[in-house]
């Protein structure tokens, strides 16, 4: 592994830090999560004028053409701000795969939007983050009828979706959401539904941290065969959705570094300035072993995250890399934002001071796509079926 960062990657961490740095303050965060959509347009549009939303769009539409690591350094940035903005769900959730196994005609309907920063996507993961009987991706919600079929048994005019897709990230402003739909054969397809269709009901819904994750409802809804990943074949689609959630695992774990070093360093700004007893609370012998159990925990997520984003960027076996930085993400996240919160005392619970947003946000990322727990079982299981098919147990 490469541990060191490329100039480009160094540029896009001082363009992402840039835009994030000198948009996004208290207040603004404070103004935009009072509005309905809790969307901050502006930034969104300035994110897209430094071109950093299309960061891993192919460049024959538009985007640069780079991978996993380089959006988790734009994602790691966004974490040091929890700015409300859809990212994570725009980039990772429905960029990525729209132009990996999106038809030509959907890259070419969703991608230069995203580049553009007028098209904002999002995918339908939490009904499908995990099996806990089988460590792979869940069984959909919402199943999918063929309105007719091809000689190869693949959808020949679209298919027609029923059901129901529970906290959908950014839903509600997205002009495209992928769907995966279970067939009646086995097979799952993933179609890009756009919300406004007739039998589509958003029902709003809010998270932890403030976020809007509505319900989705669908009511024989008609997708196009142009509108299916994987050209719609219903025997790469768990596969494609398993590709997904590893990438949106990575994207969470990126966030969740940001957001932890963000509050760490707002904590030792407030120990080194607060005083008891005369004398500063960063020179007390708890404060500062706590402190420092939570650094530790933020470098033991930081080496796990870039190792499974560069296992993915290489085409390398990355299941195993991808869960651990996961549960560290998730165990060690909820411990770092828990430990300064509660090292500011009672302004910890003040709404009105900043660091009670980053808790908010290390709870939220703990538990979404599954929680410490659930990832932990599934690296067990790697690791027992490496162990009975006779393979090295590695990253």
């Amino acid at each position: 592994m490469e541990f060191g960062f490329s100039e480009e990657q160094a540029a896009v961490r001082q363009s992402a830090e840039a835009v994030f740095s000198g948009l996004v303050t208290p207040d603004r965060v404070r103004e935009v999560e009072a509005t309905d959509d809790r969307f901050d347009r502006g930034l969104w549009a300035a994110l897209a004028r430094a071109d950093l939303l299309g960061l891993a769009v192919p460049e024959a539409h538009g985007g640069a053409g780079y991978g996993a690591v380089e959006l988790a350094i734009l994602l790691e940035a966004h974490g040091r701000t929890v700015a409300p903005v859809p990212l994570w769900a725009t980039t990772v959730l429905g960029g990525l795969p729209v132009a990996t196994h999106g038809s030509e005609q959907l890259r070419e309907a969703c991608l230069p939007g995203l580049v553009a920063g007028t098209t904002v996507l999002t995918a339908a993961l939490a009904d499908v983050a995990g099996d806990l009987a089988t460590g792979g991706p869940g069984e959909p919600t919402v199943r999918a009828e063929p309105t007719g079929a091809g000689p190869t048994g693949r959808p020949s005019g679209g298919v027609v979706l029923t059901g129901s897709a529970f906290a959908v990230p950014s839903v509600h402003v997205a002009d495209r959401v992928l769907v995966p739909a279970a067939t009646g054969d086995g097979g799952v397809v993933i179609a890009a539904v756009d919300p406004r269709s007739p039998g589509v009901t958003v029902e709003r819904a809010w998270t932890t941290n403030r976020e809007v994750h509505p319900h989705l409802h669908l009511d024989r809804v008609e997708v196009e065969t142009a509108d299916l990943l994987g050209d719609g074949d219903p025997a790469r689609g768990r596969v494609i959705v398993a590709w997904m959630l590893a990438r949106a695992w990575v994207g969470l774990c990126a966030l969740q570094v940001g957001v932890a070093e963000a509050a760490l360093a707002q904590t030792a700004g407030y120990l080194n300035t607060r005083e008891q007893f005369g004398r500063p609370l960063s020179t007390f012998q708890g404060t500062m072993l706590r402190a420092a159990d939570a650094a530790i925990d933020i470098e033991a997520m930081r080496v796990t995250l870039w190792q499974a984003a560069w296992r993915l960027d290489h085409g390398l076996p990355a299941d195993r890399a991808v869960a651990i930085a996961s549960w560290f993400a998730k165990e060690a996240g909820q411990r770092v934002v828990h430990a300064t919160q509660h090292l500011h005392g009672g302004m910890g619970a003040d709404i009105d001071y900043p660091i009670h947003r980053y808790f908010l946000w290390g709870k939220q990322i703990e538990l979404l796509l599954g929680g410490p727990s659930a990832q932990l079982a599934r690296l067990g299981r790697q690791v027992v079926d490496d162990l009975r098919s006779g393979q090295a147990v590695s990253a």
